[in-house]
């Protein structure tokens, strides 16, 4: 058993090592990252992602696992990560590339993906990046008739929206001291008696 996992882990760190040969031949990318085992992760620029994601694709990752978005607030970027696996080898891959944070605007991948218009969806509605191409993006899967500004956003105060929202109310702290937990008798005849 501990040979067959040194050669999983084996093929894993080759296939990783290929990877990077391949973002860094087609893609100038030089940072890596390593989060865990059978894992990598790089940023890429958005001019690149979605050539690079077909040639992942193209070889072996043919999973995408999810997209989902980061708010980087205080550097007024959102980043979208796109991770994917490939099934041969068990690697997973986090592709990420930063969008301006006030005008959040990327292509849709649906084209290499056809899944991702539910998570391109996800992301329109609780980020506010809006996906070209995409026409699923704009119907609203949770936050019917929403009027605010996207909810996982930094700088969405849920405290200030609930009280415009909803009334205030009033709540005590005091609880009944007896409960009557007797049945009450119910009568079995017509007309109660």
């Amino acid at each position: 058993m501990t040979n067959s996992m040194n050669n999983i882990h084996k093929k894993a760190a080759e296939s990783i090592n290929s990877v990077k040969d391949m973002m860094r031949k087609h893609y100038n990318v030089n940072d890596f990252e390593e989060p865990i085992q059978m894992q990598i992760a790089f940023n890429i620029e958005k001019e690149s992602v979605l050539d690079a994601l077909a040639l992942l694709k193209s070889h072996g990752f043919g999973q995408l696992s999810l997209l989902t978005c980061v708010d980087w607030n205080e550097d007024n970027t959102l980043q979208l990560v796109y991770i994917l696996m490939n099934w041969d080898t068990g690697i997973h891959l986090q592709l990420r590339t930063f969008l301006d944070r006030d005008k959040p605007v990327f292509k849709t991948i649906q084209h290499i993906y056809p899944g991702v218009k539910y998570y391109e969806r996800d992301v329109h509605e609780f980020f506010g990046v809006e996906f070209e191409g995409n026409e699923d993006a704009y119907k609203h899967l949770f936050l019917e008739m929403w009027t605010e500004a996207p909810p996982m956003l930094k700088d969405f105060d849920p405290v200030k929206y609930s009280d415009k929202k909803y009334s205030m109310r009033e709540y005590t702290t005091e609880f009944p001291t007896k409960v009557d937990t007797k049945p009450k008798k119910e009568s079995s005849q017509i007309g109660g008696k």
